[in-house]
């Protein structure tokens, strides 16, 4: 498959993608393809055999992820078809492009736990917390949920927004079929990656995928944070919040001590670069020696994730432009 896509084609539907998500969110589920290839997803997992469910679990993700790739390849053949309008093109590719991120619905989340604590509703937190987290949150603590909420949107930033543009800029003018497949991969692992006896066999290709691919990322994304904790210390606001210095070493001290080989790092630095103690009872702390967020440090991670995001969409416009012109001759 032989694609005449230009870095600038490539970075223009980056930045499109970008302000399409904060500016309209989520599309409705019916024309939304990560939708379908849950549904996928769900249609394989509910035909899933009592024996051999290691090696179904293979297949089912195999198909699923062809299915997303397929999508990443119908969008970027229309970002190549000529014959069609530029403006089109980019904003037919940035919508497909938006759907593998979502940067607007992460901090929608935060912003809806906040306003519940903040008008003093800690049931109402814990009931918005719950469409957003797995672990029960009938009896968390002010502290706790705000520890999960900013756990949630940390470890989120990884898998919810820096891997997908990391693929697609690593990928070049494959960049949206990568995207998808890490999309699928991601989704896959959500639905049916779990250590439960249900799902340990028919999820572990899924769940170690999903891993493998976020590995690079995981480490690559105190990059963001520490220039993102950087930047927002010269507004007045933000200037004795944050402390960059300290996400980076906190990321290192205590990155690997989540069960997850990757979520940690993300978490941590958030802990770090915001001094505080992220905390799942029984599975493991962040930031010991720091004191435990209140409800006002959600606002400030929503602020961070933003920032970091930002960032992010500058580093993999400079990464796309720089493998164009090196790897990619027809440019």
């Amino acid at each position: 498959m032989f694609f005449t896509i230009s870095a600038f084609d490539l970075i223009a539907v980056l930045f499109l993608a970008f302000i399409i998500d904060l500016v309209l969110g989520e599309p409705p589920f019916a024309i939304h393809p990560v939708v379908w290839i849950g549904n996928l997803i769900s249609f394989f997992k509910h035909r899933a055999p009592s024996k051999n469910r290691r090696l179904y679990g293979i297949f089912m993700a195999l198909c699923c992820i062809l299915f997303a790739a397929l999508i990443g390849i119908v969008a970027t053949l229309i970002l190549d078809t000529e014959s069609i309008p530029a403006v089109i093109r980019y904003l037919v590719a940035a919508w497909f492009l938006k759907i593998t991120f979502a940067v607007r619905c992460l901090m929608d989340a935060g912003k809806e736990v906040y306003g519940q604590l903040a008008a003093g509703n800690l049931d109402g937190a814990r009931k918005k917390l719950s469409m957003y987290v797995s672990r029960n949150t009938s009896k968390l603590t002010q502290e706790q949920v705000s520890s999960a909420v900013i756990e949630t949107s940390s470890e989120n930033f990884v898998d919810g927004i820096l891997s997908p543009l990391f693929y697609f800029a690593l990928f070049g003018p494959f960049g949206i079929i990568a995207a998808y497949v890490f999309k699928a991969t991601s989704t896959l692992d959500s639905m049916v990656g779990y250590k439960d006896p249900q799902y340990l066999k028919l999820g572990w290709f899924s769940a170690r995928s999903d891993d493998v691919l976020n590995w690079i990322p995981a480490r690559l994304a105190l990059v963001p944070i520490f220039i993102a904790s950087t930047l927002l210390r010269l507004v007045p606001a933000f200037s004795r919040s944050l402390d960059p210095i300290s996400a980076v070493k906190l990321a290192i001290e205590d990155g690997t001590k989540t069960p997850s080989p990757n979520s940690g790092y993300p978490m941590a630095a958030f802990a770090g670069a915001m001094r505080i103690r992220l905390e799942k009872p029984n599975v493991y702390v962040l930031g010991t020696r720091n004191p435990y967020p209140q409800f006002f440090h959600i606002k400030l991670a929503r602020n961070l994730v933003l920032s970091s995001s930002v960032i992010s969409v500058l580093m993999c416009a400079s990464m796309l432009f720089i493998i164009m012109n090196r790897f990619y001759v027809f440019y």
